[in-house]
């Protein structure tokens, strides 16, 4: 019998987001970070993680969603792709969750923009959609071309 997946999940501007906890390797709340001179609006950042450099990606600003107004500091949500650690930055940290397979769905027609590339599926919960990012993708920065570079910083 398949595992179920479990998700951590976390919320950017009200939306409810998961990624598969395979890929999560922590989550911190606000650090230190140090600007990146001409990055993309995307990036916020690098952050020193036990002495491993990873640059932090603001969620807001990669789904095109408002600033946040709010007086809380961003958490971080350090995760695992083929290119490397990084970290999302999202509004707050919900819980490791185990939604049942068959509520998951394609992504809706109503999403659109970047979150439209970003969500790989939704699951239906009792109360609300669980909208499953794609960190992969949520971690290449596009430019105004249209072709996508890599939003680590190299050395």
């Amino acid at each position: 019998m398949d595992q179920p997946i479990q998700f951590c999940t976390f919320y950017v501007d009200g939306l409810f987001f998961g990624v598969n906890v395979l890929k999560v390797q922590e989550v911190l709340n606000e650090q230190d970070m140090t600007p990146v001179p001409l990055a993309s609006k995307e990036v916020c950042g690098l952050i020193n993680l036990r002495g491993q450099i990873v640059t932090a990606i603001d969620l807001r600003q990669r789904l095109d969603l408002d600033r946040n107004e709010l007086q809380e500091p961003p958490m971080n949500v350090v995760v695992h792709t083929e290119d490397g650690i990084f970290s999302l930055l999202v509004d707050e940290i919900g819980d490791v969750i185990e939604p049942d397979e068959a509520t998951f769905e394609n992504p809706p027609e109503t999403l659109e923009g970047v979150a439209r590339e970003l969500v790989a599926g939704v699951y239906k919960l009792e109360d609300r959609l669980l909208l499953i990012l794609d960190t992969e993708k949520a971690v290449l920065i596009g430019n105004s071309s249209g072709a996508n570079r890599e939003a680590s910083i190299s050395a």
